[in-house]
């Protein structure tokens, strides 16, 4: 076995090998940009490797960089986790040739499957299903085009040399295939360095079923079964669960046996997956990941192995111990994806430091694979994925619950998350029923369609939290200036509170009545009262004699509230203000992200119709099209294609053609539109 391992990764996977090489007692070395040198993965390392700046074309995907630090470090072999250089050929190989064992499969196996276009016609000639559509050398766009047109609609482009839903295109007219043409070779050859393309007939609802395979140097392959990825938005996963479920047995032989038979087509070694579409009892290869996947975790929990640790033992030569009957799976296991970003805004992600951070504890039937503490930060370099829950049971139905009661669990401040959507979309009647497929996201839109809004309790509470100061640190023998009772010489002691909903301005009026709070608003009246609590990150109350109790934080001008796994954001307005707030971004659109500018669709003093994408800017490993909130005139570009845009940004200054109506204008915030597709 290995004595030093250097992870070539970051975040959650980096995290994750670290926690199986350390019970294996291998020393670990982790690598860091400047934006993740005090990231948790460098801190749970036995040493740490600086390779570069935050961009990650100059760090965690450059090889020669990371072959120093691990020549500067001794490390005996280098394990890529999943992203970043997880699956290039050449950098599998440049271990090879520097004496560094690559825990992966070989270079050959993963060239093999790198290109979409020769891994697809390969696998035709060996027997498996493949989806109609081109694949051919000739990839001038003309023909690409010709071929896109006798193909016919709905179709998907693909960059051959992609992996995890980058650059996909879906197009369901012949108008969309020009500039999805052009999206997908520019986001290939960004993501990829390689702007060939694929493109083949689109199954509008079929399920995203994934075969893990495992095999050794020494001619043994065996499956693990299947797992269910279909919760996707795009075609990026969102929750996946082992085994896949309403499978009819003669399909699993068969997706079981078309997997190896890929595995042992490229002479595969390692851990790897075979990534399937299925719909009405057929199947259709789509890819092979060659390398770990996010999702392997529900895999170990039903089967009782650690893959990373398999990885570990067959890149040293190790022989796999038991056979595929020996291999049963238990149980049922599902993950959640909990990510920074938010659900309300088309899944857009979000960066920034995490003010508040606490996940679940740990415990039989729940695994909890973090890759963010509190205090670390979410950078915009990166993708966003915060760390994973994975629930499991003696059955589906146990796996759900013990997630959706997990994500009720976790909080954070500092970015938006997606665990309120996670949990909304575990308990729906679809995903209870075991048959979601790639629509599922889309098919439930009001899962996401706005966020959570304070009902009248929180908001009574709320204000008389702020009114009572119980987000102040408590000082003994205080001054009588510092009482916030709103006493007042003559007068009733009655104060306002200003709060801002997600829909909604509330003016809140709170008076002192013995040990509780007289509440009024447009909501009516309450009446609360604080109990003591040990933990300062909760509000335990009695409101009208109800007790209610409540996990809450504040972070500047904003309290945000929990309820379950949804978290409540409620604005403290300062009256005086407000006037400029409302001004600042009339007609600008706003940067929501730091990000690179990567193409500019119009010029100054052109009319564009409301929706109209006004330019697009990359951000946290996606392009987020711009689009107009309203019909208008360009007045101002601010920046070009190639210009790094930081948070806060005005873009584009945009005059409306008619004055928007104030209480039902369009946000002019810049918000990604629900086209993003996923970037480098």
């Amino acid at each position: 076995m290995f004595a030093r391992l250097l992870i070539a990764n970051r975040g959650e996977i980096a995290c994750r090998v670290i926690r199986t090489a350390r019970r294996l007692g291998i020393r670990t070395i982790a690598v860091y940009s400047d934006a993740d040198a005090d990231a948790r993965h460098v801190r749970l390392a036995d040493e740490a490797r600086r390779i570069g700046p935050a961009r990650a074309r100059d760090s965690y995907l450059s090889a020669e960089r990371l072959l120093e630090a691990a020549a500067a470090a001794g490390a005996d072999a280098i394990h890529p986790g999943y992203g970043f250089l997880s699956e290039n050929a050449e950098f599998a190989a440049a271990c090879a040739a520097r004496g560094i064992a690559f825990v992966g499969p070989p270079a050959a196996a993963i060239a093999a499957m790198g290109s979409k276009i020769a891994a697809k016609e390969s696998m035709r000639r060996a027997g498996v299903p493949v989806l109609p559509g081109y694949q051919g050398e000739d990839q001038r766009l003309d023909r690409l085009h010709r071929e896109a047109l006798a193909l016919g609609f709905p179709l998907i482009i693909k960059p051959s040399g992609g992996g995890g839903g980058k650059g996909m295109q879906i197009v369901r007219e012949a108008r969309e295939l020009e500039a999805a043409l052009a999206a997908a070779r520019r986001l290939a050859g960004s993501a990829f360095a390689d702007e060939s393309l694929l493109i083949e007939r689109y199954l509008a609802a079929p399920r995203h079923v994934e075969v893990q395979v495992l095999c050794d140097r020494h001619g043994n392959a065996r499956h693990l079964g299947t797992r269910d990825c279909s919760v996707q938005r795009r075609h990026q996963k969102l929750i996946e669960e082992a085994p896949a479920p309403d499978i009819p047995p003669p399909v699993r032989e068969r997706l079981h046996a078309a997997a190896l038979t890929v595995a042992r087509t490229v002479d595969y070694v390692s851990a790897g997956t075979v990534e399937f579409l299925v719909a009405d009892g057929e199947f259709w290869f789509m890819e092979m990941n060659t390398r770990l996947q996010v999702e392997h975790g529900v895999t170990e929990t039903i089967f009782g192995l650690d893959l990373v640790e398999w990885q570990l033992r067959i890149a040293a030569g190790e022989a796999l111990t038991f056979a595929q009957d020996e291999l049963a799976a238990r149980g049922h296991a599902i993950e959640a994806r909990v990510c920074a970003e938010d659900p309300a805004r088309e899944f857009a992600p979000s960066a920034g430091m995490l003010e508040r951070l606490r996940w679940p504890e740990e415990r039989a039937r729940l695994r909890v694979d973090a890759g963010f503490d509190a205090g670390d930060e979410v950078s915009s370099h990166y993708d966003s994925l915060l760390g994973k829950l994975i629930g499991s049971g003696e059955d589906r139905r146990a796996a759900i619950g013990t997630l959706i009661d997990a994500l009720a669990e976790f909080r954070v401040v500092g970015v938006a998350s997606n665990a309120g959507w996670l949990a909304a979309a575990l308990a729906t009647a679809e995903f209870g029923a075991g048959v979601p497929t790639t629509r599922f996201v889309a098919a439930h839109p009001a899962l996401a369609a706005a966020e959570p809004v304070a009902d009248p309790d929180e908001l009574a509470l709320a204000a008389a939290a702020l009114a009572a100061g119980v987000d102040a640190p408590v000082t003994v023998d205080a001054s009588p200036w510092e009482a916030r009772d709103a006493f007042r010489v003559n007068l009733p002691p009655i104060q306002t509170q200003r709060l801002r909903t997600a829909t909604d301005r509330h003016a809140v009026e709170l008076c002192r009545d013995g040990a509780a709070w007289r509440v009024r608003g447009r909501f009516g009246e309450r009446s609360v009262r604080f109990a003591p609590t040990s933990d300062a990150r909760r509000l335990d109350a009695w409101i009208d004699g109800v007790r209610r109790r409540v996990d809450w934080a504040r972070l500047g001008d904003r309290l945000f509230l929990w309820r379950g796994a949804e978290r409540v954001e409620i604005a403290i307005e300062d009256p005086r203000r407000g006037a400029a707030r409302a001004t600042a971004t009339e007609g600008e659109l706003i940067a929501r992200l730091p990000g690179t500018v990567v193409a500019v669709t119009v010029a100054v003093g052109e009319a564009v119709e409301a929706g109209a994408t006004l330019l697009v800017v990359e951000a946290m490993k996606m392009e987020h099209a711009v689009r107009a909130p309203y019909a208008g005139v360009v007045r101002t570009v601010h920046f070009a294609v190639g210009a790094r845009v930081t948070e806060g940004a005005v873009l584009v200054d945009l005059e409306p053609a008619v004055a928007p109506d104030s209480a039902g204008a369009p946000d002019p915030s810049g918000a990604p539109d629900p086209s993003s597709t996923p970037g480098a």
